[in-house]
Formats: structure tokens, sequence, C-alpha cells
């Protein structure tokens, strides 16, 4: 400490110092007394400036501390800050004398334990789900057998290796690395640009091929380690991203927020690959089965369409017997022609003499019955005689009409009937038309039915034509399948290569644990003249003290062992007969 700035007044021994001085002294001990501390606390009053430097309040039960971050130690701080997070901040105390205060000077920060840690995490998945970045109808279907699939994860590590051996296996495909640290300051912020990178990339003009798939992957961790895969930048920007992305973070019990927000969860990152590309040998499999089934099927339409084509030849008539059957009919009709013209005339004069002669039997039935009315209208009337000279003069009239009127209803009737006899078609010129007819019908069958037989066997034609050829198909399912086992037999052999490979550094491990082994065996031991103890239960003897007479003991030699029992309690001498 500096010397006072002047000498004490007499009488007292109270040193004065100036107010700088105070500071000063304040601030040398502050600083050299806490160069480096560790302070656990809750933030609050969190506030960024435009300058970039954060300060905040850092409290606890009984009392609260001051904390700044300047702008060249942001980026290593290590994680966000807000208010209500409960972190341990790491820096030095420095004083500010022209405040007479003192702040921590914090270089970086970490959860206070994985309680806060989850808390924060907790907190985040709320925020996230109210968005709706967890609905599962906002999840994409993943493409069958993916073209290049996009890895966002370490370069180093086995998280590559594991991915690359299990796509390798199933089904080759081309990958695109992007590597990123999984882990660490600025992991998180890396990871979203590779994500958004794969993202921005997909259009055309760019010169980078399209991934149809995104693998987003790491090992296993403790809940710090894997922090980065729980960041909001890369949740959103997962949640942007118009590819299909499978998140593989962590082991099968590990559980980040990414695993709700990608479209897929793997457990591991070789799940992830084997959920990413589909097994070939079962491709192959399926092909053939379904190769099969094409031959079986074309087999099948093939025997249909011959069935139809038989069903269908079949079904034409028979033209000789259709002409035979049809001529028959007209024989049968131009006959019943023949014999009915003739009845059908006979018919019409045998009505004409029936109403002629009718028509004479009821004339004096006419006669009688006009005399009766006569007589009876001279009757009645009162000047008889008159009445019935003009009755009598009436009816003279009248049968004289009548009797010059018949010859002339006689001879219209003649006239009409030999009227209907010429109306009467002639029976032998019907015939002959008949007969032209059927000719006519005749030689146009014939003339069609060549054209008839030419269209069928033309649509038969078309319809070959039409039907997939099947020894084609197989030759094509042939050629594929041989060019697929060709790759398979490559795989296979690449497969055993690799396994055989595996199988030498497993048995040279092997046999360095064995010769570790045998240096540690107890059976070495015995073979330098030692003896292995052992009571009746297996249980290796190391003390004589427990031992009663009549124990029954195991004595394991190098060659063998023998057994023996206890003859006398020796404790007392620190010996035992055996």
């Amino acid at each position: 400490m500096n010397e006072p700035a002047s000498a004490s007044p007499p009488g007292s021994n109270v040193p004065e110092y100036s107010v700088s001085e105070i500071s000063g002294a304040v601030k040398r001990v502050l600083e050299g007394s806490f160069s480096r501390v560790r302070v656990r606390g809750e933030i609050t009053e969190f506030k960024r400036y435009p300058s970039g430097h954060l300060y905040f309040s850092l409290k606890d039960e009984g009392g609260k501390i001051s904390g700044v971050v300047w702008r060249g130690g942001v980026a290593r701080l290590g994680l966000q800050p807000e208010n209500g997070l409960e972190v341990i901040a790491t820096g030095r105390i420095s004083s500010y004398g022209e405040r007479s205060s003192y702040q921590l000077v914090v270089e970086r920060m970490e959860y206070a334990g994985e309680g806060a840690l989850l808390a924060r995490i907790e907190r985040l998945r709320l925020k996230l789900a109210a968005e709706g970045l967890f609905d599962p109808d906002a999840k994409r279907p993943l493409p069958f057998l993916p073209r290049l699939i996009g890895l966002v994860t370490s370069s180093q590590g086995a998280v590559l290796h594991d991915i690359r051996t299990t796509v390798a296996r199933r089904f080759p495909r081309s990958l695109l690395l992007w590597p990123v640290p999984v882990q660490g300051e600025g992991a998180a912020a890396r990871i979203a640009a590779a994500i958004s990178g794969f993202d921005r990339r997909t259009g055309p003009g760019t010169g980078i091929p399209r991934p149809d798939l995104l693998i987003v992957a790491r090992g296993g961790g403790s809940l710090e380690d894997l922090l980065a895969f729980s960041d909001e930048a890369v949740l959103r920007a997962v949640a942007a991203c118009r590819i299909p992305v499978i998140s593989a973070v962590g082991h099968e019990t590990d559980t980040t927020l990414i695993d709700f927000v990608s479209d897929r969860r793997a457990p591991t990152p070789t799940a992830a690959a084997e959920i990413a590309v589909p097994a070939r040998v079962e491709l192959v499999a399926d092909l053939a089965h379904r190769a099969a089934r094409l031959e079986a099927g074309l087999g099948r339409l093939s025997q249909g369409l011959r069935l139809r084509y038989d069903r269908a030849a079949g079904l034409l008539p028979d033209l000789p017997s259709l002409l035979g059957h049809m001529r028959q009919r007209l024989d049968d009709r131009l006959h019943r022609f023949a014999l009915a013209g003739p009845g059908q005339l006979a018919a019409r004069r045998a009505a004409l003499r029936a109403l002629d002669h009718r028509l004479r039997q009821a004339l004096p039935a006419l006669l009688a019955l006009r005399r009766t009315a006569l007589v009876t209208t001279e009757r009645h009337m009162p000047d008889p005689h008159r009445l019935v000279e003009q009755r009598r003069g009436r009816t003279v009239l009248a049968a004289g009409e009548l009797r010059r009127a018949l010859p002339a209803l006689l001879a219209a009737r003649r006239a009409a009937l030999a009227t209907a006899e010429r109306q009467v078609p002639d029976p032998r010129r019907l015939i002959e038309q008949r007969r032209s007819r059927v000719a006519l019908s005749d030689t146009a069958l014939h003339r069609a039915l060549p054209a008839l037989v030419a269209r069928r066997r033309t649509a038969l034609v078309a319809a070959e034509r039409h039907m997939p050829q099947p020894q084609r198909a197989i030759e094509g399912r042939r050629g594929r399948l041989a060019v697929s086992a060709g790759g398979l037999q490559a795989g296979l052999r690449q497969a055993l290569r690799d396994a055989a490979a595996s199988l030498r550094e497993q048995a040279a491990t092997l046999a360095g644990l064995g010769a570790r082994l045998d240096s540690a065996s107890p059976e070495a031991v015995l073979k330098r003249g030692y003896v292995l103890v052992r009571d009746a239960a297996g249980h290796p003897v190391t003390e004589g003290a427990g031992l009663r007479p009549g124990a029954r003991l195991g004595l394991l030699f190098a060659d063998g062992e023998r057994q023996v029992r206890v003859e006398r309690d020796g404790t007392t001498q620190g010996a035992l007969d055996v």
C-alpha cells in the first residue's frame, strides 16, 4: 500500500488517504486476490449493447454481483446468455474506481449442472412445440433410394466410417460430406450453416448436385456434449430445410431436440444409414420374385387369349348349313304361297256368290213386307180407295225401279269381283320375285363371308401385336438380373475381404489378450511351485484361522487337484496339520 498523502494531525495516529489512493488500493487487492474465479448464480438484468458488449448481473439467495463480457470474448463464451439461466461464470474481479464499484469480467460460461441445462432445453422444447415445429403432419417422407446423401458430421471419428461402410454394404450410394465440429464453441452455428448450405444449393445453376436426403449425426456423449443439437438455430434450420432430414445423434438412449424436428429419428448413425438405403439383397430377391410372377402372368395371359381365339373361331356360323337352311325355308314359303293363292281366290268367289244368293232370296220377302205395310196403312187411312190407289202406284213404281236397278247392281257386283281378281297378285310372278331376292341374298352372303373372316383375322393379329412378348420380357429381366448379380457378387467379395481383415485384426487382438491373460493366470503361478487352496464350495482359502478339524479342502497343483482333510486346529501355533 502507498504511503499516506500527508502526515497525521497532532494527537492522532489514523493515516489520511486520498480517494484515488483508496480506489487504487482496493483495485489492486481485488484483482490480486481474485485474479481467476468461478462464480455460480442466476443471470438477471441481461443487456446487449450496440458496441457488442454484454452486461448482466449474477444473483443467488444472499447477494448479487455485476458482470460484463467484452465484445472480443462473446464468441468464446460457450453458451448464449439469457435471463433466468443458472450458470457458472469463469473470469476475474475488476473494480471501476470512478464509481467505487466492482464487477466480474467473464471469459467463459457453462450451465450449472444438468438440472439447469435440462430446464433450458425443456423451455425451448415447449416454445418450438407451440410454434408447430414438432407437428407430425409436417414430416416429409424419405426417398426410397436416394441418389446422393448429404452428411453433416465430423470428418474425424467412427461416425463417418460407420455410415460409409453401412451404405456400401446395403446399397452403395454417393455421399457428400459437409464437415462440422459436433461439440464445443461455435458447433451449433456451424451445424446450422451446413444444413442451410445444403438447402441453398438445391436450385438450378448452382453446379452442385442436389442431395436427396440429409443425415445429421454424431457419436454418444454427455448432455453438454450433445448440446449443440438442441440449439434453436440448428432446430430452425432443420425445420426450414426442404430436404428430408434424418437425425442420428448419440446412442439409442440419448435424446436431443433435433430428434423432434427432424423427419426421421435414428437411434445410432449405423441405424440412420440402414434407414436411408434399402438392402440390395432384399431388392434383388424381390425383383426375382416379381420377375417370376410376371412370367407366370404373361403365360396365363397368352393362354387366355388363345382360349378366347378358339372360342371365337368356334362361335363363327357354319355357312354351308346356314345357306341350306335358308334355301329350305324359301322352298317352304314358295310352296305355301302357291297353295294359298288359288284357295284365297276361291274363297272370294264363294263369298260373292253367297252374297248374290242372299240378295235374290231377300227380294220376295222385302216385297211381301212392303205389301203388308201398305195394307196396314190402307186400313188406317180415312179414304182407303184413294190411298190404296196412291200406294199401289208408288209400289208399282218402286217395283219397277227395283227391277230396273237390279241388273245394274248385279253388274256392279260382277265388276267389283273382276277388279278384285285383277288386284290379286300373280302367284308365279310373286314366286319369281322371291327367288330373285333369295339369289341376291345368297350372292351378298358369299361376297361378305371373306371380308368377315379377314376382319376377324385382322383383329386377332392386332390383339397378338398388343400382347407383350413373353420371351423378350424374360430376356430383358434376365439381363438386368445378370447385371444385378454381378454387382452383388462384387459387393459380396468386398464384404468378404473386409470381414477377413476384421477377423485378422480380432485374432491379433485376441492373441495379445491371451498372452496377457496367461501372464496373470494363477495356473502359471502354480507351475512355479505354488499351491492354490480352496474350500468345498470352490472359494479360495487365504487364512487358516477359520478352519475346523474335519473340513475338506482342495489343493490345486500344476498337474491337477487333490482333496485333503484338516486333522488338527493349530490356530494357537499358527499352523495346521493336514
